[in-house]
């Protein structure tokens, strides 16, 4: 090929790309332009005041998922009209839990190179008290009953163990010292009623029972354990295996949970159960699908959870007791609390 052809061949080469990464700027433009309008027969959302206090009525707080200029802000409706108008608060999350007038908003921070996140502690009125950077993805947050205690699970890569997959650290936050545990790693781990030492335990999706134990999901050697941890003497102890983001009910007698359930598909692997704490033993829940949440108590009987929808997700629930069906709820919702 001679001199001139060569230039000819670069030149077409050229722009073919270019009219390549045109194409692809103004889809990704018109994508997030779409993702800014409200479609129509979606939930309707206004802008206004979100309070974390309990009032009058019971209110469902959470992400509000519906496409439109309050899309990933905190939204409020009625517990007793879920598909009912929703309330905007202008703050956005992508993980939030609340209690007692205390919450907790994992977000992202959009950068030029790259995103970084942080943990917002939020006032009954949405005001940031503190924020804590988060050194990887969010995916769990829990608010002690009291509002006191604060715990967060994030993806990280780069521990050697995890090759090319993630890990997670798990934090907890004492808002009422500022003592921070950036790692449950860093806990006295026993199992079977012995210490256990290994590079490769990790932790995710705390529970807490009160403002010094707490349930969460520890894993090492490819089994995940149900734990029961205690603050004060900064330990953890194993209780049972294939136990995942635990959840334990308001009565503080029974842990809902995703399990792996063997034969399932590698990619959808996951049952719901609750498990009786008194007695140890575990009921199948109604659900027949693979579900990858941790699940939200709004009552005694009752469990929600989310799962994939048109807008990313909607909320679903069904009873605790393995009775009944599981039914949606709440369209382009995520992340819900039960205030009041």
């Amino acid at each position: 090929m001679n001199l001139h052809r060569k230039l000819l061949v670069l030149g077409v080469t050229i722009i073919v790309l270019a009219g390549i990464a045109l194409t692809s700027v103004r889809h990704a433009a018109y994508r997030a332009d779409h993702r800014n309008q409200a479609q129509a027969g979606g939930p309707p959302v206004t802008a206004g005041p979100v309070s974390l206090s309990a009032g009058p009525g019971r209110q469902i707080v959470f992400r509000n998922m519906a496409w439109g200029p309050h899309r990933d802000e905190l939204s409020t409706v009625p517990a007793s009209d879920p598909s009912g108008p929703r309330t905007a608060s202008g703050t956005k999350c992508l993980r939030f839990y609340a209690a007692a007038g205390t919450g907790v908003c994992l977000q992202a921070e959009r950068g030029a190179m790259r995103d970084t996140y942080r943990a917002v502690v939020l006032d009954a009125h949405l005001k940031a008290r503190a924020h804590y950077p988060l050194p990887g993805i969010p995916t769990r947050a829990r608010v002690s009953p009291s509002g006191r205690l604060i715990a967060w699970t994030v993806f990280v890569g780069g521990d050697s163990y995890a090759g090319t997959n993630f890990s997670t650290r798990t934090a907890v936050l004492d808002t009422r010292t500022g003592r921070l545990d950036k790692s449950l790693e860093d806990f006295r781990f026993v199992r079977d009623g012995r210490p256990l030492h290994s590079a490769d335990i990790n932790f995710w999706g705390v529970t807490f029972a009160d403002d010094q134990h707490f349930y969460a999901t520890a894993a090492t050697h490819g089994t995940t354990y149900l734990v029961r941890g205690d603050l004060r003497s900064r330990s953890v102890t194993t209780l049972r295996t294939n136990v995942e983001c635990p959840s334990l009910s308001p009565d503080g007698t029974r842990i809902a949970f995703k399990k792996r359930v063997p034969g399932l598909p590698a990619d959808a692997p996951w049952r719901l159960y609750v498990l009786d704490l008194p007695s140890m033993e575990e009921t199948r829940l109604a659900e027949t699908r693979s579900v990858d949440d941790q699940l939200v108590w709004p009552d005694d009987h009752t469990v929600v959870y989310s799962l994939p929808g048109d807008y990313g997700a909607d909320l679903y629930s069904v009873p605790a007791d393995g009775s009944g069906t599981a039914h949606r709820f709440m369209r382009a919702a995520l992340a819900p609390a039960y205030l009041g």
